[in-house]
């Protein structure tokens, strides 16, 4: 038996994060798998601030400073690339879709596909919102295509699943992106269709865990949180999830993002 962690994480850019202290949390978390969202920095960026450590594929959006996704493998770890990662849903993406989702295959204790995604924040009644609504069922599309293989789409989905993700349900229930009826019918429509709800398997019909506090206010004190990242397994990779942590900074002024890494240990025969 052998196992493996895996970490999803929203940097809010990663020179930000780097600055706030991501390499001292990457050291103590020891990843397998590091999926990244909102890069927002360029491949050769991105590689020298993670450093010789890490094998790091990347797929930068086409609008600078903005999105951009990455999934980073440690040189001497369990699994290696096969391959070269595929990025973007369809060849004709607009630049908004672009460093939203890119997908690797890996062998190593298991053949598995990984993906790392970005999904539109959107606001309500502007162009964001028809980009989010309009990105939704490209996804959709893929992750049909993806559920029989041995595959983990994780990242931030910017949308929660029912009260259970997000502290002031009532105060945001189809007023806010992201608690929008005709969101989350996508993300429940693809549990029922066969994909893993990882964390909230793990954790049960409680409150939370949540992964997103606003930087404004006293969101994070009062944990007022969203939980919006997530790891999507398929039916036999889910069977394998056996522990998760999300880990919640000690203090508001020690977060090196406003997401909190999102880890799975998946154990393989």
């Amino acid at each position: 038996m052998s196992s493996a962690l895996i970490t999803t994480l929203n940097l809010n850019g990663i020179r930000a994060a780097h600055r706030r202290g991501l390499m001292e949390w990457l050291a103590l978390a020891n990843p397998d798998v590091l999926l990244l969202q909102e890069v927002r920095a360029p491949e050769e960026v991105t590689e020298a601030l993670l450093g010789p450590e890490w094998n790091v594929h990347t797929h930068p959006c086409a609008i600078k400073g903005r999105a951009g996704v990455a999934v980073a493998l440690r040189r001497d770890g369990q699994f290696q690339a096969e391959g070269e990662p595929r990025v973007g849903l369809s060849p004709d993406e607009p630049d908004y879709d672009t460093g939203r989702w890119v997908e690797l295959d890996l062998v190593g204790p298991t053949d598995l596909t990984v993906v790392s995604a970005y999904f539109h924040s959107g606001s309500v009644g502007t162009p964001k919102q028809e980009q989010k609504m309009a990105h939704l069922p490209r996804i959709e599309v893929r992750l049909a295509q993806l559920l029989d293989q041995n595959a983990l789409v994780a990242g931030d989905f910017n949308v929660v699943r029912s009260e259970l993700d997000i502290k002031n349900w009532k105060g945001n229930h189809n007023k806010s992106a992201g608690v929008l009826d005709e969101e989350i019918a996508f993300l429940n429509r693809w549990v029922d269709s066969g994909w893993s709800d990882v964390v909230r398997d793990l954790a049960g019909p409680n409150q939370g865990p949540y992964s997103w506090w606003s930087w404004r206010g006293k969101a994070f004190d009062n944990d007022a949180g969203w939980r919006i990242d997530y790891q999507y397994a398929s039916r036999g990779l889910a069977q394998s999830a056996q522990r998760y942590e999300i880990f919640r900074a000690p203090s508001w002024d020690a977060r090196f993002s406003d997401h909190a890494p999102v880890t799975v240990e998946y154990q393989f025969s």
